[in-house]
């Protein structure tokens, strides 16, 4: 029989992971630096990450997505994992968490 894996379980996984990878710009996660706009977890066990980048021109705009989706498919449970970069919207500071903005000094 099949183990029964919990997608929500899952989901918080995907979000610690994301939480390791770090913009090499800015000391702070990719997650609360709001560049993830989504994460979408199927009933196959499939991954797409919705995210931008603090600018069109960065300079990992080719490396940032690769290292997303490789180590969200390193994780025990999915089956795949896509990265989606989108500019709509557009990223801003607005978009930083709390603990980003004050990591930055911000607040």
């Amino acid at each position: 029989m099949e183990q029964e894996i919990d997608t929500a379980q899952l989901g918080e996984d995907i979000v610690k992971m994301l939480k390791t990878i770090y913009d090499p710009e800015i000391p702070v996660d990719i997650y609360e630096l709001g560049l993830i706009y989504d994460v979408m977890v199927n009933t196959d066990l499939e991954v797409k990450i919705l995210m931008t980048l603090t600018s069109p021109n960065c300079p990992v705009a080719e490396s940032l997505p690769l290292e997303v989706e490789q180590k969200i498919k390193g994780i025990e449970g999915v089956i795949a994992a896509e990265v989606e970069i989108t500019f709509d919207p557009p990223w801003t500071r607005d978009l930083m968490s709390e603990e980003a903005k004050l990591e930055l000094g911000m607040l």
